[in-house]
C-alpha cells in the first residue's frame, strides 16, 4: 500500500494517479462499519479492474475546529490505522493534514482538488459522510459536486444489536471498561502498543513479575482495574493479566495510572521492547488491600480467572498487528 500525505494548499504537482475507487471517512477505530465502506471500495475497484484507495484525515477534525479542549485520544492512532487499512488490501492511502484552512474549503473546492484531481472514478462513503466548510457537502449533494467526473455509492448504517456501530459507542464501552464487548464492534480485539519501561520492580518480590508498559499517549485506555489480556512480544502472543491503576496498596501519590502486565510462563528481559496489549476480559475494579498477603491471594485469583477465560477461548482470532 502506498501512503500519500496531502496538505492544503494541494502540494502534489506532476503526479498522475491511476484511476481509483476511493473510500472516504475519518475511520477512527476502523470498526466493522468502517470496514464495510472500505471493503465496498475494494470490491468495486476489483470489479472495474482499477486501484483501490482510502482517504482519511489527521488530526481529528474536532481538535482543529475547537470542539475539544483536551488532547484527543484515539481508538486507532494514525500508525495503527495505517496498519489495519493495509491489512484490508488497499492500494493507496491518502492522509489529508486537517487544518482550519482546509476545513474552510467550499464543498465544490474540496471535490475538485481532493477527489477529481486524484483521478477518482468512484467514491464510496457512509450515509452520514460530510465534506467542505461546516459539513455542507453531503452524500445528497455529491452528484452535483461531482461534475459528472465520477460515480458514487452510499453505504447504509451498519448495526449490531439494534444500535449503530460507531466510534462513539466504542469509546463509551472503553470508558466503562467493557473490553469484552468490543470484539463484535471492531471485528478484532482492542489493542494498544507501547514500550516496556523500568518500574519499581515490586511485582518480582511477591512472585508476580510485571512488564510496565508506557503506552503511546494517543491511545484511549480502559479505566483502572484488572483485565485478562494477551501481549505480543516480538512475534509471539502470551496470555496474562494486566493491572491499570495507581497501586493504592503501595502508592498514595501517583499522578498517572501505570499499566502492568504479568505474563504466564514468561521470563525474558524485554526492557525497551515495543509490545502490543490485546484487551480481553475485565476481571475486577482496582482495590486497596490491607497487606501483601491479601494482595498476593487476590492476584492468584485474578491469574486463575484469566487462565480459565483463555482455556475456553483457544480458538479466538488474534489481532494481526
Amino acid at each position: 500500500m502506498e501512503v500519500i500525505k496531502l496538505r492544503f494548499p494541494y502540494d502534489i504537482t506532476n503526479v498522475e494517479f491511476p484511476p481509483l475507487t476511493m473510500a472516504m471517512g475519518y475511520f477512527d477505530g476502523v470498526h466493522r462499519g468502517h470496514q464495510q465502506v472500505i471493503l465496498e471500495a475494494k470490491k468495486h475497484a476489483e470489479e472495474k479492474g482499477i486501484c483501490s484507495a482510502v482517504m482519511t484525515f489527521d488530526p481529528h477534525p474536532s481538535v482543529v475546529l475547537g470542539k475539544t479542549e483536551q488532547q484527543i485520544q484515539y481508538i486507532t492512532p494514525l500508525s495503527e490505522k495505517i496498519k489495519i487499512i493495509e491489512e484490508l488490501g488497499i492500494d493507496y492511502l491518502f492522509i489529508i493534514n486537517f487544518t482550519s484552512e482546509f476545513a474552510n474549503l467550499l464543498p465544490q473546492e474540496f471535490i475538485d482538488q481532493y477527489v477529481i484531481r486524484l483521478n477518482v472514478m468512484h467514491v464510496v462513503a457512509g450515509f452520514d459522510f460530510t465534506y467542505g466548510r461546516m459539513g455542507k457537502g453531503t452524500m445528497e449533494t455529491l452528484p452535483f459536486h461531482s461534475r459528472d467526473q465520477f460515480s458514487y455509492s452510499v453505504v447504509p448504517k451498519f448495526t449490531q444489536g439494534d444500535q449503530k456501530v460507531s466510534s462513539t459507542r466504542i469509546r463509551t464501552l472503553l470508558k466503562e471498561g467493557k473490553t469484552d464487548a468490543l470484539l463484535s464492534l471492531l471485528g478484532r480485539f482492542y489493542t494498544t502498543s507501547g514500550i516496556v519501561i523500568h518500574g519499581d520492580k515490586r511485582g518480582r518480590t511477591i512472585g508476580f513479575p510485571t512488564a510496565n508498559v508506557d503506552l503511546n499517549d494517543d491511545y484511549m485506555i480502559p479505566p483502572t482495574g484488572v483485565y485478562a489480556v494477551r501481549m505480543k512480544v516480538e512475534t509471539q502472543w502470551y496470555n496474562g493479566v494486566c493491572n491499570i491503576g495507581y497501586k493504592p496498596t503501595f502508592n498514595k501519590e501517583a499522578l498517572h495510572p501505570s499499566v502492568e502486565v504479568h505474563l504466564f510462563d514468561f521470563n525474558k528481559d524485554i526492557y525497551g521492547e515495543e509490545v502490543v496489549i490485546e484487551w480481553h476480559l475485565p476481571l475486577r475494579k482496582e482495590q486497596k488491600f490491607s497487606g501483601i498477603e491479601e494482595l498476593v491471594a487476590q492476584i492468584e485469583r485474578d491469574k486463575q480467572n484469566s487462565l480459565d477465560y483463555f482455556n475456553k477461548q483457544d480458538n479466538l482470532p488474534h489481532s494481526h498487528l
